[in-house]
C-alpha cells in the first residue's frame, strides 16, 4: 500500500515484473526494484510471481520456456484484475508497468498487446528488455539460454522466434514508454533498447531513452541508481 494510506482515496498502481524469467519476487531487500521507493512516492505496488517463477513447483517454472508471451502474460493480467477486484483504492485508469531483462521483455510484449478489456496499462518502463529475439540471439553472451528457451536457433526454429518476439508487434505500439539500459550490458545488449526506442519514435509514441555508458545489465553505482529512480519516478508522475 502507498505510504500514509487513506482507504477513501484512489491511488495509481505500479506493476513490477521480475526478470529471469526463472526467478521470483521474494521477501528480501535490494536497492534495485525496491517497492518501498514507489510506495513512498504514493503508488500502490503489485509484485506478481506468474508462470516461470520459482517456488511453486518445477512444472510452474518450466511452463514459461517456449511460451514467453503466453501463460505468463495471462497470469499477469489475471493477477492485475484480481488486485482491482479486491482493492477499491486502486485506480484502474492509472496503471503503469515496469521491469528489467525478462521484465523488460514483458513490458515490450505488453506494448504490442495492451488490449485487455478489463484494464489498460497507461504507461510502461522497459529496462534492458529483450525486444528482437533474432538480434538478441546473435549478440548475447548467454547463448545457451536463448537456445534453451526457444528450442533451437533462429534458423532451426524460426517460427518460435517470430511468435514471441515483441518487435513483430510494433505496429500496435501506442503506450507511452520510458526505455533505459546500460551500454556495458552483454546479457541483453543495449541495442535491443535502441531498436525499441526507434520503433516507438517512428510510431509517434511518447517515449524517452536513457543510456548509462558505465553500467551493465543492472544499474548498480549509487549515483546512477539515484538518477535512474528519479527519472522513473518523474516519468510515472507525468504519465500517471
Amino acid at each position: 500500500k502507498p505510504a500514509n494510506f487513506d482507504a477513501s482515496k484512489k491511488y495509481p498502481l505500479i506493476v513490477l515484473i521480475h526478470g529471469g524469467p526463472q526467478s521470483a519476487w521474494n521477501n528480501s531487500w535490494s536497492y534495485r526494484w525496491n517497492p518501498q521507493i514507489f510506495t513512498d512516492a504514493g503508488y500502490a505496488v503489485f509484485m506478481p510471481n506468474p508462470r516461470g517463477s520459482l517456488g511453486y513447483t518445477q512444472q510452474f517454472v518450466d511452463e514459461i520456456s517456449g511460451d514467453w508471451g503466453g501463460k505468463v502474460f495471462v497470469d499477469l493480467k489475471n493477477g492485475i484484475a484480481e488486485v482491482l477486484r479486491r482493492h477499491r483504492y486502486v485506480d484502474r485508469t492509472r496503471i503503469g508497468g515496469a521491469g528489467a531483462s525478462y521484465g523488460g521483455y514483458m513490458a515490450n510484449w505488453i506494448l504490442g498487446h495492451n488490449n485487455d478489456p478489463r484494464f489498460r496499462f497507461k504507461t510502461l518502463v522497459s529496462h534492458a528488455g529483450v525486444y528482437n529475439l533474432e538480434s538478441m540471439y546473435g549478440a548475447t553472451e548467454e547463448l545457451w539460454f536463448v537456445e534453451w528457451e526457444f528450442k533451437g536457433t533462429p534458423w532451426t526454429n524460426p517460427a518460435m522466434y517470430a511468435r514471441w518476439s515483441p518487435h513483430k508487434f510494433a505496429g500496435n505500439f501506442n503506450t507511452p514508454t520510458l526505455v533505459t539500459a546500460g551500454e556495458l550490458d552483454y546479457r541483453v545488449p543495449y541495442t535491443e533498447s535502441l531498436q525499441l526506442y526507434t520503433a516507438l519514435q517512428r510510431r509517434g509514441v511518447k517515449s524517452k531513452l536513457i543510456l548509462f555508458p558505465d553500467e551493465g545489465h543492472w544499474i548498480l553505482k549509487p549515483q546512477n541508481s539515484r538518477f535512474w529512480y528519479n527519472s522513473v519516478l518523474n516519468w510515472f508522475k507525468e504519465q500517471l
